[in-house]
């Protein structure tokens, strides 16, 4: 059976990845009639582009993969929220359905304005949160050490 839980654990392994490589760890997967067609992390440090965070990353690959660049029926599931560059793209996008873990209270979209996303996109949040900002929390106390 498929449901958000399970789709949310592969956005979670590429966070894991993410952190093994000194990103931060955001994670993210954009799945299509139950497959995942895009799996993606940030990559900002690896590719010294500040927009490289894994929304952007899994957008292009999703749209890569489907040959088009509206992705309507498309979901992305991703450990943090997205920030307000991040929700943009996915406006661009038309993305079906957006679901995301932990909350981000400095730099999520939502503290600005839910409107930023397509009229049409369904939004979830809170799966999987106590995990997703666990591992953004251990990132950032080991680098500040």
């Amino acid at each position: 059976m498929f449901d958000d839980s399970m789709f949310m654990c592969q956005a979670y392994n590429e966070a894991e990845i993410a952190l093994e490589k000194g990103e931060v760890p955001v994670g993210a997967v954009v799945v299509c009639e139950n497959r995942i067609i895009a799996r993606a992390h940030n990559m900002t440090e690896a590719l010294t582009d500040v927009t490289a965070h894994a929304e952007m990353q899994a957008i292009t690959a999703a749209a890569n993969f489907l040959g088009g660049k509206y992705l309507n029926e498309c979901t992305l599931y991703v450990t943090l929220e997205p920030c307000v560059m991040c929700a943009g793209a996915l406006a661009w996008s038309q993305i079906g359905k957006v679901v995301y873990g932990a909350s981000d209270e400095k730099r999520g979209f939502s503290r600005l304005s839910e409107n930023i996303l397509h009229p049409k996109t369904e939004v979830i949040s809170g799966v999987m949160a106590d995990e997703c900002a666990q591992i953004v929390k251990v990132f950032f106390k080991a680098k500040r050490g």
